[in-house]
């Protein structure tokens, strides 16, 4: 486990003590004993540390199976001369690189050419860097020596990452971020920009802040007005199973078949029968009748229907006399 950033090559004691034989590739590639690990060096000016940088770096580390990876960090001098001017100096360039976990020593001030010397000092095997010819310095290829001598390996380069790129970046979004910049309190000054554009940055910010603001209001807006349809979608809903429920209620009670009509009917044909009770029936039996009215004497014959003759008086008379001995 990594627990300290990777030591400068002038300020270490841990250098190789085994005898710096020279190495080919197949002998590298097959494995080397412990203390005598495989030393690979690869060199760059490493301007805003990025993720391709840290994949060529892996790369060189995995090359062989046991290997020590040196990385050579050009100066402010030495890279302003060759190539131009850098965004981070040479000593937050270091330190980027002593802290990126595939580094094992760090060589500050790295020569932009590679000489025997120099190889000879750190016991150099290999030196690892992207195959596409790099002219700088008046050559056509500052490694082309390197590749003559069996020393070179190469690495892949990372696609759509550079640090070109990001400066290119900055360069085409430079109001965006003189603007951000001033926001955080800046200075025209130290941003270097002039009086009229300070201004116009400022008034920038502000729109910006303004139209934030709208942008805000509104949001907030459309979420109370969902929230608002919300609740009134629920109390319609309510409001619905409510009127169900009351109509059904009302239905219930004075609808055609309803409990109000049972009710009245009942209240009604009571009414009916306490103004216009039953009349009693014109011809009951004898027995039924009232003791309150005596019965017809015998002798007492139907002024409607005399008899005919004297046969059928008779005839009468005598039924007459059985139906009273009947009753004794």
């Amino acid at each position: 486990t990594l627990t300290a950033p990777a030591p400068f090559a002038d300020e270490t004691s841990c250098q190789c003590q085994a005898p710096h034989e020279k190495l080919t590739i197949a002998q590298a590639r097959l494995g080397t004993p412990a203390d005598r690990p495989v030393r690979v060096y690869a060199d760059g000016i490493f301007d805003l540390f990025h993720s391709g940088h840290a994949r060529a770096l892996m790369q060189a580390k995995t090359l062989f199976p046991n290997s020590y990876l040196l990385v050579g960090v050009c100066s402010d001098d030495l890279t302003h001369k060759f190539k131009g001017f850098t965004v981070m100096n040479e000593t937050e360039r270091y330190e980027a690189l002593r802290h990126c976990r595939y580094v094992d020593e760090v060589i500050r001030d790295a020569p932009w050419t590679l000489t025997p010397e120099f190889l000879e000092k750190h016991k150099i095997d290999f030196v690892a860097h992207d195959d596409i010819p790099y002219s700088s310095a008046g050559s056509d290829d500052v490694y082309k020596h390197i590749k003559e001598a069996g020393m070179f390996v190469p690495t892949q380069r990372t696609e759509g990452i550079s640090t070109s790129d990001i400066i290119t970046r900055i360069v085409r979004d430079y109001d965006v971020y003189a603007r951000r910049n001033l926001q955080r309190g800046y200075t025209a000054k130290q941003l270097n920009v002039s009086f009229i554009n300070e201004k116009k940055y400022r008034f920038q910010n502000q729109v910006d802040k303004m139209k934030e603001k709208v942008k805000n209001v509104e949001e907030k807006s459309k979420e109370f007005v969902y929230k608002v349809e919300e609740k009134s979608h629920d109390l319609i809903q309510k409001w619905e199973e409510k009127s169900r429920e009351f109509i059904g209620n009302f239905l219930e009670l004075f609808g055609p078949d309803g409990a109000w009509k049972q009710m009245f009917q009942e209240r009604s044909g009571r009414m009916l029968q306490a103004f216009s009770p039953r009349q009693s029936p014109s011809s009951s039996p004898t027995r039924g009748r009232s003791p309150s009215r005596s019965p017809s004497p015998p002798w007492v014959f139907n002024k409607a229907s005399p008899p005919s003759s004297p046969k059928a008086a008779s005839a009468s008379l005598s039924s007459m006399s059985e139906g009273d001995e009947d009753e004794k």
